[in-house]
């Protein structure tokens, strides 16, 4: 299983409308869409969680594709800044 980080998104994104998008691609495991705690608006990043072929293949399909009026990136997700992972 792979996290993908998706940043780029529309103010106006939804989590039925990512679901949509990278289902096209595979099966989509958990997707967690940032919204702001005020407006309620997607903040522009999101993460997605695939099988790792499939997650690869959104990679591919999707990074600098246009979403909703805007241009979406999609890498791997590298964890947290700065940190190093534990054993």
């Amino acid at each position: 299983m792979l996290t993908l980080f998706v940043r780029g998104l529309p103010p106006t994104t939804t989590e039925a409308s990512l679901y949509a998008l990278f289902g096209g691609y595979g099966k989509v495991f958990d997707l967690k869409l940032s919204r702001d705690l005020f407006t309620g608006q997607a903040r522009g990043i999101a993460t997605v969680n695939m099988e790792g072929h499939e997650a690869r293949a959104a990679i591919t399909g999707l990074d600098g594709h246009d979403f909703e009026g805007g241009t979406i990136h999609v890498a791997l997700d590298k964890g947290p800044r700065g940190g190093r992972k534990r054993r």
